[in-house]
């Protein structure tokens, strides 16, 4: 095998994103959809729900800064129970499957939703879509239900919560 004199040696931080870059860490939309899956095989033992929480800003023209989106991160991830599970939907949202009834999801996604509020970011706000883990359901139309009620709550402003109640 010859030497190859043009490799390069990296130091292992030249490898991970920014310091303040935490929500790059979290695992994306294929993660989210397998554990999703996942958790709706167990949904007769462990009733749950996913939250879809999502980021507004009054300046929709250009993406969210990285030091916003790390403090939603640490404010969400900080505020989970052990059992919760935290993952990235969309460049501005969060995915997290939460153990417990639709109701109990909701009263989360309303504090969450508030706590990112009142980070003091100038104009950035969050609002969430909430669907129920039901048994026979997809992760596929389970997420779908639930950025649909992401999309609504995201028309009626910051601080709104809307539950997937329909059949749509």
């Amino acid at each position: 095998m010859a030497h190859n004199p043009l490799s390069v040696s990296l130091p292992v931080s030249a490898l991970l994103p920014p310091e303040d870059d935490v929500t790059s860490l979290l695992p994306g939309p294929n993660c989210v959809s397998a554990h999703l899956a996942e958790r709706l095989a167990a949904v007769p033992d462990v009733p749950g729900a996913l939250i879809v929480l999502g980021l507004l800003r009054r300046d929709d023209s250009w993406p969210t800064a990285v030091n916003s989106l790390a403090a939603a991160t640490s404010v969400v991830a900080r505020s989970l129970r052990g059992d919760d599970w935290l993952g990235r939907s969309g460049p501005d949202e969060f995915a997290v499957l939460v153990s417990g009834s639709a109701g109990d999801a909701e009263v989360a996604a309303t504090r969450l939703a508030a706590w990112i509020t009142e980070l003091g970011v100038p104009g950035l706000g969050a609002c969430a879509g909430i669907a129920a883990l039901e048994e026979g359901t997809t992760a596929a139309e389970t997420m779908r239900r639930a950025a649909l009620s992401l999309h609504t709550a995201r028309s009626q402003g910051a601080g709104h919560v809307i539950r997937y109640r329909g059949t749509r």
